[in-house]
């Protein structure tokens, strides 16, 4: 079973991923990795470009979109750009995937893609709380 979160048909949302994991998302059929997640947060953590040439490697797009705390309109835009225009299913990742999908379901929201409680209920489905961070 993946470790992947499905939030979509098109997307799906992870914790931290390692190269390893690159792999495993390609078997899984996605196109585009979604990187949010700055670099150095964690000693540990592996490097952005790692993912990067994981991703190269396995024939993924790879984007790195680094959010610290709540994202900003501009990587929301980001995010959502970068997602409309896959060819393919997308996998956004972070520390936790909360900045992943929070970046994601705003975007969906201020374009009028999904409606608040729809986003509130895929979120909570694949594990998250988004009734905090959407507006009313």
């Amino acid at each position: 079973m993946s470790r992947f979160r499905t939030v979509t048909d098109k997307i799906s949302v992870s914790p931290q991923i390692t190269p390893a994991d690159v792999a495993a998302a390609a078997d899984e059929g996605f196109a585009l990795i979604v990187n949010n997640r700055p670099d150095g947060e964690e000693p540990t953590q592996p490097d952005g470009a790692e993912i990067a040439a994981a991703a190269e490697e396995a024939g993924l797009a790879y984007i790195y979109i680094p959010v610290r705390g709540m994202p900003t309109p501009e990587q929301v835009d980001a995010v959502r750009e970068a997602v409309d225009e896959a060819h393919g299913k997308v996998l956004l990742f972070c520390r936790s995937g909360t900045r992943s999908i929070v970046s994601w379901s705003l975007g969906q929201a201020a374009s009028g893609a999904s409606s608040r409680d729809d986003l509130v209920a895929l979120g909570e489905a694949a594990g998250y709380d988004l009734s905090g961070v959407l507006p009313r």
